[in-house]
């Protein structure tokens, strides 16, 4: 491997990462991705890939090992690189596998198994929403029978708010669990706490957190994916005590879960019956929905393209530094469309910097040196976005591609 032109392969299961994929090839990286083959013709920056690989569906961590293994035979592979939350376990597997740098199982776990990024951050002191295992039934009913309800059964392993079932009876999950049979361990009994749900966006090098943007979703994911809502986030006015106390538990986790280079989407909800914040959850990725654009638009970084930058810099064994940041707010109104190519342009308002053109599905990215413009501007376009636009599918059981 020349050190000036390290070999980068990115791992994704999923369409996404573009920007990634051009900055890494940009600063000179010798930029490989491998994806599976449903994706081979998907809109990838051919222009700039040193190769583009592909593998079948549904494999697991173990099954697509052989995959890596056969193209690090014939590439000096320096980094793995999941760009995607799915990936993360097959790039662990990898890494240590193959002996590379980078987080290995044991410290990617606390960043894909809810259960473990439950028990990590409240061993730290970290707030978290009352939990349980499911493994011993005899727990559960204990942990059941001490807290009110109602509870949320949630997959450890899934993203933002799929395949969560919401229950109000202790009784009523254990038929929940029978159906899952040998995969219920997989789960995790949270209690529900009523609250308004926040995202942070992070950038962390060197154990370092250098950059943190807090955002609010204008409903919880859980409300818009379960009963067919409108996606909504804005940045949060920085000045405000609900943002510092956002910040403030942000970092904690992130020091607690142990991360130590490149990007995290974290969501912590505030309790309507105490005002405070709890930990959700969080993952070692680029934040979905077009988040990366709000944070672009508000701040003049994007999210991907420093990841770019961290992963070169570490393959290099160099430094790297946030870029100038731009203290604007930001925010987004995203649905699903009845129209095929829905017709956004009756809105005009000059903050609008950003329409979605996109299958099925009208967007608008809005930015403003004022979080209450946006929050405002964000208000009024929600109602007309029902009446001009809405369309509602039923959620998925499990993500899609």
């Amino acid at each position: 491997m020349a050190a000036d032109k390290p070999t980068i392969l990115c791992l994704t299961t999923y369409e996404k990462g573009q920007p990634f994929l051009r900055e890494l090839a940009r600063l000179g990286c010798d930029t490989h991705l491998l994806t599976v083959h449903k994706l081979r013709d998907a809109d990838w920056p051919r222009d700039i890939l040193a190769g583009l690989h592909t593998m079948p569906e549904d494999l697991s961590a173990d099954q697509a090992l052989p995959h890596i293994a056969n193209l690090m035979r014939h590439l000096p592979i320096a980094r793995i690189v999941p760009l995607d939350e799915f990936d993360l376990e097959t790039a662990a597997l990898a890494r240590e596998h193959l002996r590379l740098p980078g987080l290995g199982q044991t410290a990617t776990r606390p960043f894909r198994d809810k259960l473990a990024m439950r028990e990590t951050a409240a061993r730290a002191g970290v707030p978290v929403p009352p939990f349980s295992s499911v493994a011993n039934h005899d727990a559960l009913y204990r942990f059941l029978e001490s807290t009110e309800g109602p509870w949320l059964l949630k997959p450890r392993w899934s993203a933002s708010a799929i395949g969560i079932h919401k229950f109000s009876s202790p009784n009523d999950v254990w038929p929940l669990l029978d159906q899952l049979g040998p995969a219920a361990t997989n789960h995790l009994v949270e209690r529900f706490l009523p609250g308004d749900i926040f995202h942070v966006e992070g950038i962390t090098f060197n154990s370092q957190l250098l950059f943190a943007a807090p955002h609010k979703y204008a409903q919880p994911p859980f409300d818009t994916m379960h009963t067919g809502g409108i996606f909504s986030t804005r940045s949060l006015d920085r000045s405000t005590p609900e943002a510092a106390d956002l910040l403030a538990i942000h970092a904690a986790t992130l020091r607690a879960l142990g991360m130590q280079n490149g990007v995290t989407h974290s969501e912590f909800i505030r309790a309507h019956a105490d005002g405070r914040f709890y930990f959700l959850e969080t993952a070692a990725r680029v934040g979905g929905a077009y988040i990366a654009d709000v944070v672009e638009h508000a701040s003049g970084l994007n999210p991907w393209v420093e990841w770019a930058r961290i992963e070169a810099a570490l393959a290099r064994d160099e430094q790297y530094q946030l870029p100038p940041i731009r203290h604007d707010y930001a925010g987004s109104l995203i649905s699903l469309a009845r129209q095929p190519w829905p017709d956004t342009s009756a809105y005009t308002d000059p903050e609008i910097v950003h329409r979605l053109v996109k299958h099925h599905h009208a967007g608008l990215i809005l930015r403003s040196p004022s979080a209450t413009r946006i929050e405002t501007l964000l208000d009024s376009y929600m109602p007309r976005f029902y009446t001009d636009f809405h369309a509602r599918l039923d959620a998925p059981a499990k993500p899609t591609a």
